[in-house]
């Protein structure tokens, strides 16, 4: 098998000039998985409105919904289902690598990369379609157009960090579970597991958040804007 590495991830498939690493293969696996759970839940939803999946279903929906909703102010139906697909992402890919032989995606410092960069993408676009290119490119040059390059600064930075934080803790905490278990067995690293898992669910939910921080920011711009000039005028 043909062999190179992509950020330290050996590719196991080469279909034509597109390579297939083990991240990519390991994410695909589990998107599929959250595709197949999703439709058992919408059907058993549908069949038994009363019952136990339809009861977890609404608890996820709504608890992520509220999330958005105190975000950023007000109920937004799109940014609640795209927060819900980050969250339920990672911490599925965090819940795998609690599985022997298989490393969390998450754990690989592309596949972070490409989640912060999918939120990075995500707020000007969000931003933009909300309030038109002139009123969100105007918030960059605010409170004063010296500003601007700081305002470029930060929404890299902030990208770098979503990345290297969830990349960092998911790496270390598989690493050391797995010397652990090649060491001293399934039973005695049982414990550190456990705190494993609970540490991938709060790095999910944490990505998560600031996710949806970061584009209830952009939503918000015009609010503010807005707020600010009807004080102006209550003053004068």
């Amino acid at each position: 098998m043909k062999r190179f590495d992509i950020f330290y991830d050996a590719v196991v498939l080469q279909l034509g000039p597109v390579p297939i690493t083990k991240t990519m293969a390991t994410s695909m696996g589990i998107s599929l998985v959250l595709v197949v759970i999703a439709a058992i839940m919408r059907s058993a939803v549908r069949r038994r409105p009363g019952g136990l999946m339809s009861a977890a279903s609404e608890i996820i929906f709504e608890s992520i919904d509220r999330l958005v909703t105190d975000v950023v102010g007000r109920r937004t139906p799109w940014l609640a289902m795209f927060a819900g697909s980050l969250f339920l992402f990672i911490a599925a890919c965090n819940v795998a690598g609690q599985f022997p032989g298989i490393q969390p995606p998450t754990a690989n410092l592309a596949a972070t990369s490409a989640l912060a960069v999918v939120v990075f993408v995500t707020v000007p676009v969000a931003g933009i379609i909300s309030q038109g290119w002139g009123t969100y490119l105007k918030h960059y040059f605010q409170p004063n157009p010296l500003l601007f390059p700081l305002h470029l600064i930060s929404e890299v930075s902030r990208t770098f960090a979503l990345s290297m934080r969830l990349f960092g803790n998911m790496m270390s905490g598989h690493l050391i579970v797995a010397l652990l278990v090649s060491l001293a067995g399934f039973l005695v690293p049982a414990p550190l597991m456990a705190l494993d898992l609970l540490i991938g669910l709060l790095q999910a939910y944490i990505f998560t958040l600031l996710s949806i921080v970061y584009i209830g920011a952009a939503l918000r711009c015009d609010e503010r804007d807005s707020t600010h000039a009807k004080t102006l005028e209550s003053a004068r």
